[in-house]
C-alpha cells in the first residue's frame, strides 16, 4: 500500500501564558475604552475622542474571543494536528501551555466516529432509552488531541479455518501506538478502525498457515505449540499493513485459541484417544522391561529352571498383571510346577 507525501512536521509554538496575560489585558483595555468613550461623549468636551474610543473598544470586544482560541493545553503523551484553511501546518507535541495561530483548527478523524477497538466512544450524542422513554445526553468533553500513549486493541473472537481446514476460534490482542500523527490523520480515514480491520485480516492470513495441533510433538509449527513464533509472524505481518497509517505495533499475540463448538467434542475424543494410546504404550514398554529383568534375575540366581513353555506362561501372566487396569487376583500353587 502506498501513502501520500504528507509527513509529520513538529510545530514550534509560543508559550501560552504570555499571550493569555496579553489577551486579558487587551480585553480590560477595550472595556476601559468603552467606559471612557461613553463618559467623554456624555460630557461633550472632546467630541471626537469619545466616539473613537467607544468604537475601538466595541470592535475589539467583539473579536476579543479570537486570541483565546489560539491557547492550547497538552498533557503528557498527547499531540495536536493543526490545519489552517484545510492545509496541514504541523503537529504540536509536548506537555505544556501553548499559543498557536487562532485561525488554525485541530483535526482528529476518530472524534464522533466508531473506533472499532473493543471499547465504546464517549461522544456527546443523544441516547434514547426504550424502557423509560427518557433521552440522555452524553456531555463528555471531546478533545481533538491525538494520544501518543501505548494502547491496547482487543478485537472480538473470530472463527477461522486452520491449515487442516478445522474451524477454530481465535482472539487477538494488539499493543500499539501512533508514531506519525500526520500519516495517522490524513493517510487513512480512521486509523483506529483501520487498525482493527487490518488486525482481523492479518490474523486470518496467519492462522491459515498453521494447524491447530500436531499429532507428533515437534513435527511442525502449530498454533498451540508455537505461540511465540506465530506471535512474531503476526506482528511482522500486521506492521507491514499499518505502516501507511503511521502506527507502530509493539506486540501482537493470540489470547484465545479453541476449536469451534461444532467440532470441539470430536477433537476432545481424539485427544483422549491419543492420550490413552500413549499411556498404554508406556505401560507396555515398562512391563516388557520388568518381565525381561525378572527372567534375567531368575536365570542368574538359579532359583528355578524354567523350560520354554513355562517361560512363555510366566511372561503371559506377568504381562497380564502389569498391563491390566485392575488389581490381579493371585493364585497360590502349592504343588510342583511340573
Amino acid at each position: 500500500m502506498e501513502s501520500n507525501n504528507i509527513r509529520e512536521i513538529e510545530l514550534k509554538a509560543k508559550n501560552g501564558m504570555g499571550m493569555l496575560i496579553l489577551s486579558m489585558f487587551l480585553l480590560l483595555v477595550s472595556i476601559a475604552a468603552i467606559v471612557a468613550g461613553g463618559i467623554l461623549m456624555d460630557n461633550g468636551k472632546v467630541p471626537v475622542v469619545g466616539p473613537v474610543l467607544f468604537i475601538i473598544g466595541m470592535l475589539y470586544l467583539c473579536i476579543s474571543w479570537l486570541p483565546f482560541k489560539g491557547l492550547k493545553i497538552l498533557k503528557p503523551q498527547e499531540a495536536l494536528v493543526l490545519t489552517l484553511f484545510g492545509k496541514y501546518i504541523g503537529t504540536l507535541k509536548g506537555e505544556g501551555f501553548y499559543y498557536v495561530n487562532p485561525l488554525a483548527s485541530a483535526f482528529n478523524p476518530t472524534i464522533g466516529r466508531g473506533m472499532a477497538t473493543g471499547t465504546e466512544d464517549q461522544n456527546p450524542v443523544l441516547q434514547f432509552n426504550n424502557q423509560t422513554g427518557n433521552v440522555n445526553v452524553n456531555l463528555a468533553l471531546q478533545r481533538k488531541t491525538i494520544s501518543l500513549k501505548v494502547m491496547t486493541l482487543n478485537n472480538n473472537k473470530q472463527k477461522i479455518n486452520d491449515k487442516l481446514g478445522n474451524p477454530v476460534e481465535v482472539g487477538i490482542v494488539v499493543i500499539w501506538r501512533v508514531v506519525d500523527t500526520a500519516k495517522a490523520v490524513f493517510d487513512v480515514d480512521n486509523y483506529k478502525a483501520f487498525l482493527s480491520i487490518q488486525s482481523d485480516s492479518a490474523l486470518r492470513d496467519i492462522v491459515r498457515l498453521y494447524p491447530y495441533d500436531s499429532a507428533e510433538e515437534g513435527e511442525e509449527m502449530t498454533l498451540r505449540g508455537s505461540s511465540q513464533e506465530v506471535a512474531d509472524k503476526l506482528k511482522a505481518e500486521l506492521q507491514s499493513r499499518v505502516d501507511v497509517a503511521g502506527l507502530e505495533i509493539i506486540e501482537a499475540r493470540i489470547t484465545h485459541l479453541a476449536y469451534a463448538p461444532e467440532i470441539a467434542a470430536a477433537m476432545l475424543q481424539r485427544q483422549q484417544a491419543t492420550a490413552i494410546i500413549d499411556a498404554r504404550k508406556m505401560i507396555v514398554d515398562g512391563a516388557v522391561g520388568m518381565v525381561e529383568m525378572a527372567l534375567s534375575k531368575l536365570n542368574e540366581t538359579g532359583i528355578v529352571n524354567l523350560d520354554e513353555e513355562r517361560k512363555a506362561a510366566m511372561v503371559s501372566n506377568l504381562l497380564v498383571v502389569l498391563c491390566g487396569n485392575k488389581d490381579a487376583q493371585p493364585v497360590v500353587n502349592s504343588g510342583s510346577i511340573y
